[in-house]
């Protein structure tokens, strides 16, 4: 047998993407500086100037997170290894662990706090609907020998955001920790990690801050730090232990694993553009793009999934109105617009549409060419009527009456 005998059956050459505008739930637009950077040299994981933009990186995710902690650097994998990160450094056999389950991820937390040996206390609420802290407080008080309290900030199944600030204070009355899921919520919407007392903290690098997936910004207070190193028994995951990683993101730079470096110089790029902009001017930007989308959909009888109080403005959950063919839109806008939106997920699939506005995807002009892209293929497929050109026009007045600030 001959190596041409496993030869592909048809001819594969270089893979060329088609150019999409990605207004999904992520991951976003990747920025074309965090672009030319990937694709800068290479260098090795242990390099001295590498290691200097480590340190950078560090400084830049605490700006990101508001926080002094110490233990903050990126994990190498997505959101949902930074999930497991805080779950599996933070629990041991036996652990209660209040989990908040209000869509997709609640659930997902629910598995980690399992696999990780732990008693999982459910706390749910109406998907749509922000975590009730009423119903968090009776659950603590029933069960005054909880450990952590875990909560999404922003559940991007639903676009819902809820009170974080008042969550963590319910755990710190009750003496527990906490661990918070940003990943769509981390440079879109306030994030105030310190001034909460949020303990654990995981986010991912391609939602607001526009770069691909690959990277989960983590956070640890000095309790979690403590916590770990005091450990009897040996992390249950040998990647994600914390003190084994404290030695290549610490000072001294002991090998741990072959880091992504080139997706690090991307993640580098997009948090000096997040601090060039600054934090409140993004929050305001990502504010701002969700107003004009809004307005531009009430145009075409499109209704909101969350109350407004509680709505994320990077992430719509909208409902798909009746007699419109969910799957045959979203069809049309990749075929004929290269445009991606969300599909629901769960309880809400084939029910919602979700709207990503996030990052680089947060942008005057691709919030007007979504509105024209889905009020052109409503209109073509006639199953409701819509006024062509109303939703631009609406957006464009939101635009001009609320100028971006200096």
């Amino acid at each position: 047998m001959t190596t041409d005998s496993y030869r592909p059956e048809k001819n594969i050459s270089t893979f060329y993407p088609p150019q999409r505008t990605l207004m999904g739930p992520g991951p976003s637009d990747t920025h074309p500086r965090v672009l030319t950077a990937l694709a800068r040299p290479t260098l090795g994981h242990l390099d001295p100037v590498f290691t200097e933009m480590m340190e950078e990186l560090k400084s830049l995710l605490r700006y990101a997170f508001q926080t002094s902690n110490l233990l903050t650097f990126p994990v190498s994998g997505p959101g949902s290894v930074g999930m497991e990160m805080c779950f599996v450094n933070m629990i041991i056999p036996g652990d209660k662990v209040i989990v908040c389950r209000n869509g997709v991820f609640g659930g997902r937390m629910i598995e980690n706090v399992e696999r990780s040996g732990g008693t999982a206390l459910i706390v749910d609420d109406k998907w749509g609907e922000p975590v009730d802290p009423q119903k968090v407080e009776d659950c603590l008080k029933k069960n005054p020998d909880v450990k952590i309290l875990a909560f999404a900030h922003a559940e991007t199944s639903t676009g819902v955001q809820s009170d974080a600030k008042t969550l963590s204070g319910l755990a710190k009355k009750y003496d527990c920790y906490t661990i918070m899921d940003t990943v769509t919520s981390l440079g879109g919407t306030p994030i105030y990690m310190d001034e909460w007392g949020i303990d654990a903290i995981y986010s991912g690098s391609q939602k607001c801050l526009s770069c691909p997936p690959g990277l989960s910004p983590v956070s640890f207070s000095e309790r979690v730090a403590d916590l770990v190193k005091k450990r009897t028994e040996k992390v249950h995951s040998w990647f994600m232990d914390i003190n084994l990683l404290l030695g290549y993101w610490g000072t001294s730079r002991t090998y741990h694993h072959t880091a992504p470096t080139n997706s690090l110089y991307g993640l580098h790029e997009a948090l000096v553009m997040l601090h060039e902009e600054g934090l409140e001017h993004s929050w305001a930007r990502h504010r701002r793009n969700y107003e004009a989308l809004k307005a531009g959909l009430k145009t075409m009888g499109v209704e909101y999934v969350v109350a407004e109080p509680y709505r994320l403005p990077q992430l719509n959950s909208v409902h798909i109105p009746a007699g419109v063919d969910d799957k045959e839109v979203r069809r049309r806008l990749l075929a004929d617009y290269n445009l991606e939106i969300g599909a629901g997920l769960g309880d809400f699939a084939g029910k919602v549409w979700r709207f990503g506005l996030m990052g680089n995807s947060s942008r005057v002009e691709k919030v007007l060419f979504c509105l024209d892209a889905l009020e052109s293929t409503l209109a073509d497929m006639g199953s409701i009527k819509v006024e062509r050109g109303a939703a631009a026009t609406a957006a464009h007045l939101h635009y001009a009456a609320n100028p971006i600030l200096a």
